[in-house]
């Protein structure tokens, strides 16, 4: 069977994403999307995306890890799967889709997509850093130096912890530079660090308003891959109105035989 696909990448995230609303691609087999996620065996990408059909919203978006297997929310596949829908005609700049943790609105202006992310009720402190469930798993750990962490080696030590069983981290580092934020982020699933990452920046940026880093709502975030912003409210300790935008760029469209 021949697919066509296309290939995203949000702030160097990048992504295969498939219109799967006849559902001709079978998302149980995780073998395959592995291959096709590989870098020299297949098409390459940090995570791959079918777009699904609704009948409550435009469409649901269903998200795989390069591993293979289905993940929590990604922030930045969000964002892509919005660009999609809209390039597509499934949707208009303004829509709302389904996820794994709920339902998001995506609005499209001036070559941006803005993303509302789920609220954060979970977040703690583990040995001195901060938690926080963004829809998926982040620990952030800030540094004065970000750029000379060998954030494999170090993110691959904390990312199975037992400190958060079952299914481990994800791990960011996080420096501050001025009124912005330096990210880096080493991704479960992908087993490796990604240019960035969407929930990841987004647990970023509330953990440096929780420390005290911030005093603001508006938080600016550098990552390797681009430039990303998380605009949210805290309410004692939970965290509403939570906003992450940032590019969404279509790379190119192909067909794979499968």
């Amino acid at each position: 069977m021949t697919t066509t696909f296309n290939k995203y990448q949000g702030a160097g995230n990048d992504f295969i994403i498939i219109d799967n609303r006849t559902g001709i691609f079978n998302p149980s087999n995780s073998n395959l999307i592995n291959r096709l996620c590989d870098r020299r065996l297949g098409i390459g990408a940090d995570g791959f995306i079918l777009i699904n059909s609704s009948e409550e919203f435009d469409f649901e978006m269903l998200y795989f890890n390069s591993d293979g297997f289905e993940s929590t929310m990604c922030g930045n596949g969000g964002r892509c799967a919005a660009d999609f829908a809209i390039r597509s005609g499934i949707a208009g700049k303004k829509l709302i889709f389904r996820a794994i943790d709920g339902i998001h609105e995506a609005i499209s202006e001036n070559n941006i997509i803005k993303l509302s992310m789920n609220d954060v009720n979970e977040s703690r402190i583990v040995s001195g850093n901060y938690f926080i469930n963004t829809g998926s798993p982040h620990y952030v750990i800030f540094n004065e130096n970000v750029a000379a962490i060998d954030v494999y080696n170090e993110g691959k030590k904390i990312r199975w912890s037992k400190d958060f069983p079952p299914g481990g981290t994800n791990v960011n580092f996080a420096e501050i530079k001025g009124n912005s934020m330096f990210v880096r982020t080493f991704e479960r699933g992908v087993e490796d660090e990604t240019l960035s990452c969407g929930t990841g920046v987004t647990a970023s940026a509330i953990a440096a308003v929780f420390s005290g880093h911030f005093d603001t709502n508006s938080v600016n975030i550098i990552t390797k891959g681009g430039n990303l912003k998380v605009e949210f409210k805290i309410k004692g300790k939970k965290v509403t109105n939570i906003w992450l935008s940032g590019p969404a760029t279509f790379v190119f469209e192909g067909s794979i035989e499968v």
